[in-house]
């Protein structure tokens, strides 16, 4: 391996505090000389597919992506494949038709007991609201009992949860608040267990892709994915939560955000976590949503979702030698630490945000008060 190449990423990762062999938390060890050559020439996919393949470890994997982020050396060191991956963004709506179901078969379809070992009491896979929690038990129920509130749901009324995943925010308004519903997904295993979750509740859950939903109902609520819809699709995915929705109801988009308005998603991420994602900036939310809702309130709490992310990580740790070695190997376990860490510097940085945003059709004679 030339010189060069090592002396080009170690003075990179010096303009981020890092230094290869050192023993401060964000400090790296390299197995695989090869790897200086690797992560130059495919940036983000190539350090993360080489901690993956074990060429390398971090003394605290959060911490050293945290410090690579704040340098924004994220963005200044690109593979070749990227060019490939933006030029099939801007070409094609790789969100429509069966690639809206492309997430669903590789990520969501993974296998409950993962999902369940890492989620905590409840399978909602998306931030808790920490304001007054303790654990992530207490995070997420306050979460969904937020959304209830901001909705206003009371006995009686019909709601729609677009992206339902195994149920529990659709189980939790239908007891808590007397409602019933509608949920929606593309993960034929998610549909599966949110059935049985639901049994014996006013409660229809469809596989079925959010486009394709013609009916009113009293209010709209959709938790965690907004970001699987791709920016061809929004003023679309706006335009049917309008159209489902009754003139006086309101409508709740609980969604990871952005700061700047992009087209595709990390390259990593986009092979290994979530195909055909990519993260909307506020900009990308109003000019979608204008003309269609009156937007009454936004609420940014991504601060939370570092903690979330945190608990998530250390329920996975925990319950990994319980979990099926031949289904979840070491390279798997690799993928998936190198995913919730990323996670958590990039909300830790605030490069990435959680936003739950109310939108009426017509406004709210008099005014919203958001509860908090």
């Amino acid at each position: 391996m030339p010189e060069r190449l090592r002396n080009r990423v170690e003075s990179l990762l010096a303009e981020a505090g890092v230094e290869v062999g050192g023993q401060r938390p964000q400090d790296i060890q390299v197995h695989d000389p090869h790897w200086y050559a690797r992560v130059l020439a495919q940036g983000s996919l190539g350090l993360g597919e080489s901690y993956m393949d074990g060429w390398w470890d971090a003394n605290a994997l959060d911490v050293f992506l945290l410090h690579l982020m704040r340098a924004r050396l994220d963005e200044r060191v690109h593979g070749w494949g990227e060019i490939g991956d933006a030029l099939r963004a801007r070409l094609f709506n790789l969100q429509a038709g069966g690639g809206s179901y492309e997430v669903g078969r590789r990520h969501y379809d993974l296998g409950n007991d993962l999902y369940q070992a890492m989620l905590g009491q409840r399978l909602v896979y998306s931030c808790g609201y920490w304001a007054q929690a303790r654990d992530l038990d207490a995070a997420q129920e306050a979460k969904l009992d937020l959304i209830c509130r901001k909705l206003g749901l009371r006995a009686g009324q019909r709601v729609l949860d677009i992206g339902c995943g195994w149920g529990e925010a659709l189980k939790f308004a239908a007891e808590r608040y007397g409602v019933s519903g509608v949920g929606i997904t593309i993960s034929a295993e998610q549909a599966q267990f949110a059935r049985e979750l639901c049994a014996g509740l006013p409660i229809e859950i469809r596989l079925q892709d959010y486009r394709e939903v013609d009916e009113r109902f009293d209010a709209v609520f959709s938790v965690g994915m907004f970001e699987h819809v791709g920016d061809k699709n929004y003023a679309a995915y706006f335009e049917m939560a309008r159209r489902c929705l009754h003139p006086e109801g309101l409508f709740l988009l609980h969604t990871i955000g952005t700061n700047i308005s992009r087209h595709r998603t990390d390259a990593w991420i986009a092979r290994y976590i979530f195909p055909n994602s990519m993260l909307p900036s506020a900009r990308q939310v109003t000019e979608a949503s204008e003309g269609l809702f009156v937007l009454e309130d936004w609420h940014s709490f991504g601060a939370d979702y570092d903690r979330t992310l945190q608990a998530w990580r250390d329920n996975v740790e925990a319950a990994w030698p319980r979990l099926d070695a031949q289904r979840y190997d070491e390279r798997f376990r690799r993928m998936w630490r190198f995913y919730l860490s990323a996670s958590m510097a990039s909300f830790r940085c605030r490069h990435a945000q959680l936003w739950q945003l109310v939108l009426s059709p017509e406004g709210v004679p008099g005014g919203y008060r958001a509860p908090r």
